[in-house]
C-alpha cells in the first residue's frame, strides 16, 4: 500500500528535515526553495502540500497560487505553516489565511497530526 504523499515546503531546512524524522508513516519530499517548489510538487505528486508564508523570493501566498494554476495540483490540498501568527493567538486548530488553512509555527505534533489527516484525501 502506498504512503500517502506530503510535500514540504519551507526555507528552514532544520524544519523539514524535523516533519520527515517525526512523520515517517507519510512518504514526505523537503523543498526549502520555493522558486524550486512548483518544479518538485509537479514531479512528485503529493496528496497534500505544507508550506510556509513567508520565504525569500517567493511567499507561499505566490506560490500557493501557482499550484492553483496547474491542472495536476489545483485539487491538493494546501496547508500554510507560519511563524506570523503565535499559537496563542491561533489555538490549535486550523484557521484561514487568504482562502487557505493554515497552523501557526511551533506546531505541537497531536495537532499537526490532525491537520493532515483531516486534509489528506480519503484513500
Amino acid at each position: 500500500m502506498r504512503k500517502p504523499r506530503i510535500l514540504v515546503v519551507d526555507d528552514e531546512p532544520g524544519f523539514t528535515r524535523l516533519l520527515k524524522l517525526m512523520f515517517k508513516r507519510y512518504e514526505i519530499c523537503e523543498e526549502n526553495d520555493s522558486v524550486r517548489a512548483l518544479e518538485t510538487a509537479l514531479a512528485f505528486r503529493p496528496d497534500l502540500i505544507l508550506m510556509d508564508v513567508i520565504m525569500p523570493k517567493l511567499d507561499g501566498g505566490n506560490l500557493a497560487a501557482k499550484c492553483r494554476a496547474e491542472v495536476l495540483l489545483k485539487h491538493v490540498p494546501i496547508v500554510f505553516l507560519t511563524a506570523v501568527v503565535s499559537r496563542n493567538e491561533a489555538g490549535e486548530e486550523p484557521k484561514q489565511i487568504g482562502g487557505f488553512p493554515f497552523l501557526a509555527k511551533p506546531i505541537s505534533p497531536a495537532a499537526l497530526e490532525r491537520c493532515i489527516q483531516g486534509y489528506l484525501p480519503a484513500a
